[in-house]
């Protein structure tokens, strides 16, 4: 997986809303950002084992819930702390569980 780190604090610190500005103006770049605030733009050409990898990251950085959607195969992985990572055959939605109490994420949009 291909990604660069840029270090923006020491000139500016990117708020919620200024980060979510920044993705819906480039929808074609990937950005995520770090624990410590950098930028990471992402490589368009990531594949399975390293969205993976990186969900394990996000498990492992104290996120609660993760869903790892696959268009191609119809399949999500859900991943959970302290819990084996779940493999759903097409799902028709996703609940926000405990994490997200109410929210269901309809899917027939996205298959």
């Amino acid at each position: 997986m291909t990604a660069y780190t840029i270090n923006l604090n020491p000139i500016i610190k990117l708020t919620d809303e200024q980060f979510y500005q920044l993705c819906q103006e480039n929808p074609e770049v990937k950005f995520e950002r770090n624990s410590q605030g950098e930028l990471i733009i992402m490589s368009p050409s990531d594949n399975l084992e390293d969205a993976q990898a990186k969900m394990r990251e996000y498990i492992d950085n104290q996120v609660k819930l993760g869903w790892l959607i696959n268009r191609k195969t119809r399949q999500v992985e859900i991943y959970r702390q302290g819990k084996p990572t779940q493999v759903l055959d097409s799902p028709t939605q996703l609940s926000g569980e405990d994490t997200l109490p109410g929210f269901i994420l309809n899917l027939q949009i996205i298959w």
